[in-house]
């Protein structure tokens, strides 16, 4: 790819002499930046933003108004027709202007000598990149010149073994390249450390790191807890402060582990955790992206500063191809609206664009639950529960606005399904994911509830981060960073996952997708079991079946079920059949049982219903009602059903489990729930209901949740396939 650099000849496009102003210029991009746009002018392309350069009125200029340190910062340039002459202005003339001038005839004595004119080459403005705004926001008109001062003082007199731990630079900025190519083929060839350490009563941490060219793990420091050992931006260092000193040790491990810039994954989400998590989330992502302005605010001011000393051997590699840093990957528009709240209340704006538009289109207060429903639901679910959206976030110094353009964005939050509607169709030529391919930090938030979606979109988010743009998009390609020209930046990216527990496809994202040079974390737990919170002693029966090959083990299960299970429903009398509930997780798996049991001639005299997340609310109603009495003896539910409405169902006094649940509380709620209801109401004996799961080895995570973690290994491991807890 071919490095461009700046020119220092040409017009300065769009400067208007006459005026001392500049006009918009909506020509090809330059250098990235898309924070300001000509309100005037309709855009051509919803991904392209035009940008406004401001000038100061030259006939209020003069050369000791403005320092020239702000000068630089601003983009300003004096217009060389009203300068007034002086002893400086001769001196910084070219040879050749100055001989034209002394060949010029004197003015006659008596008459007001004329005006030098300053020949210079205009030199072109110091391109401004996607990764911040506009050194002169044409919708705000405000200045950076705060930021800059800000930056100044928030570095200066920090001596060496504070500047260790700033997490940021360590992270991004002040790369050793032969460390980082060491990293990156320890990553490539799988070669990680693994330390352990406990974080509370049946927490762990589990850290792993590249192992470096020598054979030893790569020197990364331990995590600090205190404030002061950590670097914030002033605005969010109360936030910081009293994240690390108020929360829970689980927070304060994903706090710590986050602010460094490790990996995270952490299966240790709850409704009691979810605000502090929110705010580590907003904290972290906040302090990374006004950072990144600053950083860059500042060497543009520095490049600017030596353009006019004639100094091009200064290069400052701080910036992405595109503007959007931080994705976020959320269930529902009300999670949405939860962690805007969490971001406005941070920042604390003087002014939020489209924040109605927001509220209008993503906040909801209809709530029509009835007092059965867990309070896990009805936080999942209340107010807008819808899973199709997508929104942009653009921040400068006073606003926040909302609905801004992608490539304008600095926060991108959507749902899996809304942002892979965003990249187009597969097979359009057209397709657009190049605006992520700066993205430095991924958040994956509730993927216990991203789970119950399609998590094929998640996977293909992911297979589509980082990658090379198809387009420059206005890049300043002198800007950027060399490791994101070598095709680097996925071994630089945080992905941070949160869930309530742990399931192999997070565990896939862990493995193939987690791919940070220093390092990644996961905190995870020791299970009690979910059969240890019954509330009751019945029987549960768990039966291990083997495969011969992972890719058949769906058809080695069916197989089970159909030879080993179901025939004990056909022999036993009507009614022991009666109130069966089978529970099956996955829709695949519950459409071949359901015409298995349509069907084959075995099942003929057996009388079903069906519900799943498919259903319709009557249908719905009427498999219920024909199983509470007794016209239909087997229901089959998916797990998704349950998840999604939580039927309280009625008239169960068996259960069979064709696997297991992921949610352990969905074991709890079934089997707990379902069949207490039955033994409370005296509609059948503890002693005669019961309960069968079945499960192989490819279901260890499932097991160890619902039998317990000391129990769950010796059940995959000892000889017998069945086991039974009372």
């Amino acid at each position: 790819m071919a490095l461009i650099r700046r020119g220092k000849s040409g017009p300065r496009n769009g400067f208007n002499p006459s005026k001392g102003r500049s006009i918009a210029r909506r020509g090809g991009p330059k250098n990235g930046s898309h924070g300001n746009r000509d309100f005037n002018a309709a855009p051509s392309n919803p991904f392209k933003a035009s940008r406004v350069d401001e000038a100061i009125d030259s006939d209020s200029e003069s050369s000791d108004a403005i320092p020239e340190a702000n000068d630089a910062h601003l983009g300003l340039e004096e217009s060389s027709s009203h300068e007034s002459s002086s002893e400086s202005d001769v001196d910084s003339e070219k040879p050749y202007s100055v001989l034209l001038q002394a060949l010029k005839p004197s003015a006659p004595r008596g008459e007001p000598r004329r005006k030098k004119q300053k020949i210079e080459p205009i030199e072109a403005p110091v391109p401004v990149t996607a990764d911040v705004e506009a050194q002169s926001d044409a919708e705000e008109g405000i200045e950076d010149e705060d930021d800059l001062l800000e930056e100044d003082s928030e570095t200066s007199g920090v001596d060496e073994s504070v500047k260790k731990h700033d997490c940021f630079s360590n992270h991004l900025v002040d790369r050793d390249e032969k460390e980082l190519a060491s990293k990156i083929q320890a990553v490539r060839d799988n070669k990680w450390a693994t330390e352990a350490h406990a974080v509370r009563s049946l927490w762990s941490a589990i850290r792993r790191v590249p192992i470096g060219s020598q054979g030893k793990q790569t020197e990364t420091p331990r995590s600090p807890l205190r404030l002061e050992d950590l670097k914030f931006k002033s605005k969010f260092e109360a936030a910081a402060g009293q994240l690390l000193s108020n929360s829970s040790g689980l927070s304060i491990e994903l706090s710590a582990s986050m602010f460094n810039y490790y990996d995270v994954l952490f299966a240790a989400r709850s409704l009691r955790n979810a605000d502090e998590i929110r705010k580590s989330i907003s904290v972290h992502s906040l302090n990374h992206i006004f950072r990144t302005r600053d950083k860059v605010l500042k060497n543009t001011a520095k490049l600017s500063k030596n353009e006019h000393d004639d100094d091009d051997d200064v290069e400052f590699r701080d910036q992405g191809f595109t503007r959007p840093k931080v994705l976020m990957l959320l269930p529902t528009r009300q999670s949405c609206v939860k962690m805007v709240n969490v971001i406005v209340t941070l920042c604390e704006p003087e002014q939020q664009e489209n924040k109605k538009r927001f509220q209008d289109s993503y906040a909801g207060t209809d709530d029509h639950f009835s007092t059965d429903k867990p309070e896990d639901f009805k936080d999942l679910f209340g107010g807008n529960d819808d899973d199709m959206f997508r929104l942009g976030l653009k921040f400068t110094r006073k606003t926040i606005k909302f609905f801004s353009q992608f490539y304008n964005s600095d926060i991108i939050i959507a749902s899996p399904l809304g942002l892979r509607t965003a990249f187009g169709g597969e097979s359009s030529k057209k397709q657009d994911f190049d605006f992520l391919s700066s993205i430095e930090i991924v958040i994956v938030d509730q993927g216990d509830a991203l789970l119950m979606q399609n998590w094929e979109h998640i996977d293909y988010v992911f297979e589509h981060l980082n990658l090379q743009p198809k387009e420059a998009h206005g890049c300043d390609f002198s800007r950027v960073r060399s490791w994101y020209l070598d095709g680097h930046a996925k071994y630089l990216r945080q992905t941070i996952l949160l869930s309530s527990f742990n399931f192999p496809a997070l565990n896939r994202l862990y493995t193939q997708h987690m791919l940070n040079v220093d390092g990644k974390v996961k905190i995870a737990r020791a299970y009690d079991g979910a059969i240890m919170d019954l509330g009751f002693s019945i029987r549960q029966t768990f039966s291990r079946f083997d495969f011969a090959d992972p890719t058949s083990e769906p058809d080695d299960r069916f197989d089970y079920f159909t030879t080993a299970v179901l025939p004990s429903l056909t022999k036993k009398s009507l009614g022991v059949q009666q109130g069966t509930l089978v529970f099956v997780p996955l829709y695949a798996d519950f459409v071949r049982v359901r015409n298995h049991l349509a069907s084959a001639s075995s099942t003929q005299h057996i009388s079903f219903g069906s519900i799943s997340e498919y259903t319709s609310v009557k249908d719905v109603a009427r498999a219920r009602s024909h199983f509470l009495t007794g016209r239909h003896s087997i229901l089959l539910y998916t797990e998704r059903a349950h998840h999604f409405r939580r039927y309280h169902l009625k008239g169960i006094k068996r259960v069979i489990l064709y696997s297991l649940p992921e949610n352990p509380l969905f074991y709890t709620e079934v089997v707990g729930g379902f069949l207490g209801s039955s033994i409370s109401q005296a509609k059948v004996d503890s002693q005669r209901v019961s309960v069968r799961c079945l499960f192989s080895k490819l279901d260890l995570l499932k097991l160890e949740r619902i039998v317990g973690t000391k129990r769950y290994l010796s059940m995959v491991s000892e000889r017998g396939d069945t086991f039974d807890f009372v």
